[in-house]
This record gives structure tokens, C-alpha cells and sequence, in this order.
């Protein structure tokens, strides 16, 4: 059984791995959040008893994002003999939020649910704790900081080690990753202890906030270019040349210029001649 449950994580923790580093370009005025879903084994995924696809899943496109609001996800496993899962969670705008289970018999089932809500605060960090069943002890980098359900305040931006000890239930291991400038609420599911499972399982698992970038496209021009220049101002020097089709990332925008990356510097661009992405 150990065996079988360490070939089921494998696959999940390589894709835990990934999110850490997953980077997300949407519009500011989206109005839209991620999903990503994880299980062993595999599952259906409903959305308000919507079927949304498959596990692993990802809500990660712009195109394919979910709007803001409180939803109930139900995990529906493929194979017979487990029950489902259903959980409430919030989806943010420009938030990842992150399922995660672990079917298993003889109430033996774990899982997290993880997301982030921005704080009004820009430079502090929030980390709460819940888990069901509550009143779990917590452990935050080896040392004890008290029972869920539990909130921690001025935490520090950086990677963490969770771990989450009950009697009469596995002991749950989850890494994570504060950020600063939100709330990071951890929603652990204890699986009951069985004589076969002889360590915790460790999962890694970091919804991210999503990172915004607006762009131009420069549009064509009479003379087949478009002047950057050192300034937003049309007396200012040149310093170089952008030409129809080419897409820059935008810094700023002041009275009919765009400040942009470009090349190793930054320039301006007259907007008359670009279009906004």
C-alpha cells in the first residue's frame, strides 16, 4: 500500500515543484483568478456541479480563468472505492488558489486547499492555519507556534515548513511560500493514522500571485518606424528605432507617451502609433 501511495505522489510533487516557479501575464482589469487541482489518483473536477475537466487541472490561461467569487469544488475520483471530495473556496482576482487530495480508504483521505488574499498592508505577511479535524498542533520551521484553527502575523517572506500533528492521525508536512503584501490561508485535511503509512507525506504546494504586465504593439507608420526616444517629449534625443509589429513591455504612461523597455534601457513612444495590448 506505501508503495502504491509513493507512485501516486510522485507525479504530484514534480507538478507542485513546477507551480512554484509558475509566472502568470494577465490584464489588470480582468476580473479573474486561477485554479489549480491536483489529486491521487486521478478525478473529475466540477465547479458548482459544473464538470470543469479532469485533475491535474489548471485554470491558468487568461482565456480560461474563473471569474471572482465563492464557489464549492467536488473531486469525483476515477477509480471505485473512494469517496468524493467537496470543499468551498474563493477565488481572487490575479490569485492562484490551490486544491490538492489524497484519496484514501479506511478514512486514511488528505489534502489541502491554499490560497492568497492581498492585505492592505503591502509589507506585511499573514499565515493562517486551519484543519479538519481542528486543534491540531502546528509546527512552523521545527518549532511549535500553537493549535489550529491559528493566524501568524509579521511572518517573513520566505520559504516555510509546515507541519501538522494530531493524535490519531498522520502527521501532514507542507511546504510553503509567504509573500508580502498577503494572507496565506492553509486549509490541512488530517488523514486517520494506519499502521502501514509509517511517515508523513510531504507535499510542496505555492499558489503565486500573479504577476501583471501590460504591453504595446507599435503600429505602422509613414516612415516604416517608430522613433524612441530619450524622453516623452518630441524635442528629445533618438535612441533608437521600433519598428510595426513589435510588442514592448510598458513602464509607464504620461501625457500621450508610453515608457517602455526597450532593448538594455527605457524609452518613450509616441501612443498615437502604438496599441495598447
Amino acid at each position: 500500500m506505501l508503495k502504491k501511495l509513493l507512485l501516486y505522489l510522485t507525479p504530484l510533487v514534480l507538478a507542485s515543484i513546477i507551480l512554484v516557479i509558475f509566472i502568470f501575464y494577465i490584464n489588470n482589469n480582468s476580473g479573474k483568478g486561477a485554479l489549480q487541482v491536483t489529486s491521487v489518483p486521478k478525478a473529475d473536477v466540477y465547479l458548482n456541479d459544473k464538470l470543469i475537466g479532469q485533475t491535474p487541472l489548471c485554470k491558468c490561461d487568461l482565456s480560461d480563468m474563473i471569474s471572482v467569487g465563492d464557489y464549492t469544488v467536488r473531486l469525483v475520483p476515477k477509480e471505485d472505492g473512494f469517496s468524493p471530495f467537496e470543499e468551498k473556496i474563493k477565488i481572487t482576482k490575479s490569485i492562484l488558489t490551490v486544491v490538492d487530495r489524497t484519496f484514501g480508504k479506511a478514512g486514511n483521505s488528505e489534502g489541502s486547499v491554499i490560497s492568497l488574499v492581498p492585505l492592505t498592508d503591502s509589507k506585511k505577511t499573514e499565515l493562517m492555519i486551519l484543519s479538519f479535524p481542528d486543534n491540531a498542533r502546528v509546527l512552523l520551521d521545527n518549532n511549535s507556534v500553537g493549535n489550529t484553527p491559528l493566524l501568524l502575523k509579521d511572518i517573513t517572506e520566505s520559504d516555510h515548513e509546515i507541519r501538522l500533528v494530531k493524535d490519531g492521525y498522520t502527521e501532514k508536512m507542507i511546504k510553503i511560500r509567504t509573500v508580502a503584501g498577503y494572507k496565506l490561508t492553509l486549509l490541512g485535511f488530517l488523514g486517520v493514522n494506519l499502521s502501514e503509512l509509517s511517515a508523513p507525506v510531504v507535499l510542496t504546494i505555492t499558489p503565486t500571485p500573479i504577476v501583471i504586465v501590460s504591453k504595446i504593439k507599435i503600429l505602422q507608420t509613414q516612415t516604416g518606424f517608430l522613433r524612441v526616444r530619450e524622453t516623452g517629449s518630441l524635442n528629445s534625443a533618438e535612441i533608437g528605432k521600433a519598428y510595426p509589429g513589435e510588442e514592448y513591455e510598458i513602464i509607464k504612461e504620461e501625457n500621450g507617451w508610453f515608457e517602455i523597455k526597450f532593448k538594455d534601457v527605457t524609452g518613450w513612444v509616441n501612443s498615437q502609433y502604438v496599441a495598447k495590448q
